[in-house]
């Protein structure tokens, strides 16, 4: 079957872009995870197609993007695993709209609006991740989120079908959006930002860039912050007050840097760094009774 399967994708996208057995780790920032049994990076076009021959073979798939947000399983992931990415990461400026590609990575759309003197994308300038991934979970930094600059979304539904959604029927809210639970697939979104000023946009970059330098721990493979902010707190606050900066499980690591994130920092394993995060949550609830829920998605088998 699986022999059939990868013959059937070669054929529709070409035998350049699958993949079998291929280990997650080369496609997590996590570093991370793995073997899928079929990875493939299509183009928009081949999509449809794609979904109908799992639904004919009635095998399971998988959709991710630049891998920022991820965890997956040391076990792998079973069926097809769809990346969206170089495929897919067109972007074009038409004055103070930009269309771009689900699998468009967030800086290089802020490195092009800031080219085009356009205001408002800044804040993601730094975000490792796609633009799909952004959308799916109204991604955000330093007091800005995707929900500011979204005007519409276009989807492919379960039934296989194109579907453009204004920003509104989205409900985006913090690390939220309806994306995931209609089972829809991002192909592209359009921005709205404004005109400003090269040298200021730019500044706004730089300034955001020595932050994030400063205090994260860029060095190490991470997935970002690890868990959402509790409502009335910081998770890498509580993290930090009891106890837990540089708390280790094997490879795995609470940074000594910045609490709010786990870090890879010796050839861990997603076990590791399960086992690391479900632990930091207990003795934060233990500690303070606040439940820190994870940001970061748990795929595969564990």
């Amino acid at each position: 079957m699986k022999k059939e399967i990868y013959e059937t994708l070669c054929q529709i996208c070409g035998s350049e872009q699958v993949f079998c057995e291929e280990s997650m780790s080369r496609h997590t920032t996590f570093r991370t995870g793995g073997p899928a049994d079929i990875l493939v990076t299509p183009k928009a076009e081949q999509i449809s197609e794609i979904l109908a021959l799992c639904k004919e073979k009635q095998i399971p798939w998988t959709v991710i993007g630049n891998g920022s947000n991820l965890l997956v399983g040391d076990g792998g992931i079973r069926g097809v695993v769809l990346e969206i990415g170089k495929q897919m990461s067109e972007i074009s400026i038409e004055g103070t709209k930009i269309t771009a590609g689900a699998g468009a990575m967030l800086s290089a759309i802020a490195s092009k609006a800031a080219a085009q003197e356009l205001t408002g994308l800044e804040f993601a300038s730094g975000i490792p991740g796609s633009l799909g991934g952004a959308v799916v979970m109204n991604a955000g930094a330093y007091g800005g989120e995707m929900k500011d600059v979204l005007t519409e979304v276009t989807v492919l539904t379960p039934e296989g079908t194109f579907l453009t959604l204004p920003v509104a029927e989205l409900d985006l809210s913090y690390r939220h959006s309806i994306i995931p639970e209609r089972g829809y697939l991002v192909v592209s979104a359009v921005l709205e930002l404004h005109p400003g000023k090269a040298e200021e946009i730019r500044a706004v970059m730089e300034d955001l860039k020595e932050k994030r330098v400063s205090k994260q721990p860029l060095e190490y493979p991470s997935a970002g912050s690890t868990f959402k902010r509790p409502e009335g707190y910081f998770a890498g606050k509580l993290i930090q007050d009891a106890g837990l900066r540089g708390f280790q499980v094997g490879g795995a690591q609470v940074s000594e840097k910045h609490c709010g994130f786990v870090i890879n920092r010796d050839h861990a394993t997603s076990a590791d760094i399960c086992n690391l995060m479900n632990q930091v949550s207990e003795i934060v609830f233990e500690k303070f009774g606040v439940r820190l829920e994870a940001e970061v998605k748990k795929i595969g088998e564990f």
